[in-house]
């Protein structure tokens, strides 16, 4: 999990001048509609958190939407009825967890000198699944109109760009708005558009995956369906033809360690007793337009595990996902306007 510790809501914000307070949300580039858990939240409805709970009623700043607002009216498949004609929302995300409450406003304060004066989001009473308590709630950067992206388009233009480091020792980052590194730097991939899916995904395509220099046999019609990059899930997951053929080239080249159990959905798992290191084979996803990003060994095996970070999907006709694991150390842009994603390498 990543989470972004900047965002502070309520009437001044800011870390320092009270009483805006600061919130530790999740980033997912896979949804649209922001939340916070708020007052009144109570157990088991919601889940403990580190953060101080937000309370609107303390904010001069906030305001609710009534149930006939246009607001509301175009909140689609996030909506959930009304009660106390208050619009009330609701999240569901694909693996069971969702989140429900008021859809409110508020002065929502990314740095010393921006700011959004009303930012739409869920005022979070209720929750299903588990949710780590080390974060507020969530920060929705998907394409859709009520994301922080799109409801800061005016000021940041639809770009941005993040980096999730690998160990607590090291830094990511989270910028709003066009980097200020060349962009020379960057390995370009178009992004798909795809008519079947809602435009909260950004979609990419994979066309092969090599293992320590060697390209895996896949036909390239199994990439065809692409694959969301997905900040909120951790493990990527592939066509069950591509991760089969992966999992196979990965276990060739790690014959010297001893297997171990499957753990859970990672079944190419192996012992870490007395090792304190792995030497572990190169693997490079290639992306659209020849884009080949080369993981980081971070990148390779779950979080201390010992197993393979990735995973086989439904079947060869859904679209996979591309998770924060893979992703870590790099930096990846998102220009939505142009339709490109970039990654540099080793950016945090």
């Amino acid at each position: 999990m990543h989470v972004w510790q900047a965002t502070a809501l309520a009437a001044t914000g800011g870390r320092e001048q009270l009483p805006g307070v600061v919130q530790t949300v999740v980033l997912d580039t896979a949804s649209d509609v922001a939340w916070l858990q708020c007052s009144p939240c109570p157990a088991p409805a919601c889940y403990p958190q580190t953060d101080v709970l937000y309370d609107p009623s303390k904010s001069s700043a906030s305001g609710i939407f009534s149930c006939n607002s246009a607001t509301c009216r175009q909140l689609g498949p996030y909506a959930n009825g009304c009660l106390n004609n208050q619009c009330q929302y609701r999240v569901q995300y694909p693996d069971g967890r969702s989140s429900s409450g008021t859809y409110i406003y508020d002065l929502l304060t990314l740095t010393p000198t921006a700011s959004v004066p009303k930012f739409l989001f869920g005022c979070s009473h209720a929750v299903q699944g588990q949710f780590s308590g080390s974060a507020a709630g969530i920060m929705a950067l998907g394409g859709g109109p009520e994301s922080l992206v799109s409801q800061t388009a005016s000021m940041y233009g639809r770009v941005f760009s993040h980096c999730f480091a690998a160990t607590a020792s090291r830094t990511g980052f989270f910028i709003l708005g066009v980097p200020r590194v060349a962009s020379w730097r960057y390995v370009l991939t178009p992004l798909l558009k795809i008519p079947a899916l809602p435009p909260t995904y950004y979609m990419v395509r994979l066309q092969a995956i090599t293992v320590a220099g060697q390209q895996i046999a896949v036909p390239p019609t199994v990439f065809a369906p692409g694959a969301a990059l997905d900040s909120r899930t951790a493990i990527t997951r592939l066509p069950p033809t591509a991760y089969q053929a992966l999992r196979q080239a990965f276990r060739d080249r790690m014959t010297m360690y001893r297997p171990a159990p499957p753990k859970g959905p990672l079944d190419t798992c192996y012992d870490m007793t007395g090792v304190r290191t792995f030497a572990l084979p190169r693997i490079t996803l290639v992306f659209d337009r020849n884009a080949a990003v080369e993981l980081d060994p971070s990148a390779v095996l779950y979080e201390g595990s010992g197993c393979l970070a990735f995973a086989a999907g439904p079947n060869d006709l859904v679209p996979g996902i591309i998770g924060y694991v893979q992703l870590q150390t790099l930096e990846v842009l998102y220009n939505i306007p142009a339709g490109l994603v970039g990654f540099r390498h080793a950016a945090c």
